[in-house]
């Protein structure tokens, strides 16, 4: 049984620009764990910190078209406040992927402890289950499906506070340089906020899920 099989053909374009989204995110979430694994200097990945702003940059792009299609939608697939809700936490994931990425450049990082490395993978694997989960969200059919990615996300976000907390407490016990102790920690706080924002999403889809069941 599909979810939305009532409504006009014209709102399968809400599905069509969540998914548009949802690859970007999967697509920035890859590129910043790619930045940090075996990173040397901020000055030598300009090119991949640039990339990141690009895809961003789209996103915001299918963020807007979002919103002025809400606007001009008379009847919209399920609750208008989710739709905005779940098109603007994936924008803040792609918002923090960036800041964490430029904050490296912004900081003049040297190098990175491996807990970063870490932390992006998580985001990694986080925003493809949120593509994972959003590409199913048309048919009620993909319910279970769709729950079981949120419960993964809840538990990645879990992963990720356990390593950015891990992380912290080695830097203040073993970085004697102060300004490195602020820049790293500034690091780490984006990359895990951004899987904080990963749950948000799914936490929006759980309940879109279970109100259309």
């Amino acid at each position: 049984m599909q979810i939305f099989s009532r409504l006009m053909p014209h709102e399968g374009r809400f599905f069509d620009l969540f998914n548009q989204h949802a690859a970007l995110v999967a697509e920035g979430g890859a590129a910043v764990s790619e930045l940090l694994q075996g990173f040397s200097d901020a000055q030598g990945c300009n090119g991949r910190i640039t990339r990141i702003g690009e895809i961003e940059h789209a996103a915001d792009r299918v963020t807007r078209e979002t919103t002025a299609l809400l606007h001009k939608t008379f009847v919209t697939p399920f609750d208008r406040d989710d739709i905005h809700r779940l098109i603007s936490r994936m924008d803040d994931i792609l918002d923090l992927i960036q800041d964490a990425a430029e904050s490296l450049m912004l900081y003049d990082v040297k190098q990175l402890p491996p807990e970063a490395a870490h932390l992006a993978d998580l985001v990694k694997i986080c925003c493809e289950r949120v593509q994972a989960a959003v590409r199913l969200m048309s048919s009620m059919e993909n319910a279970p499906s769709i729950l079981m990615l949120c419960q993964e996300i809840d538990g990645l976000e879990s992963d990720a506070d356990r390593v950015m907390r891990g992380a912290i407490s080695r830097l203040f016990r073993e970085e004697p340089d102060v300004r490195q102790v602020i820049k790293l920690q500034a690091v780490y706080e984006l990359l895990e906020t951004a899987t904080d924002r990963c749950q948000d999403v799914a936490d929006i889809i759980e309940g879109v899920v279970l109100e259309n069941g």
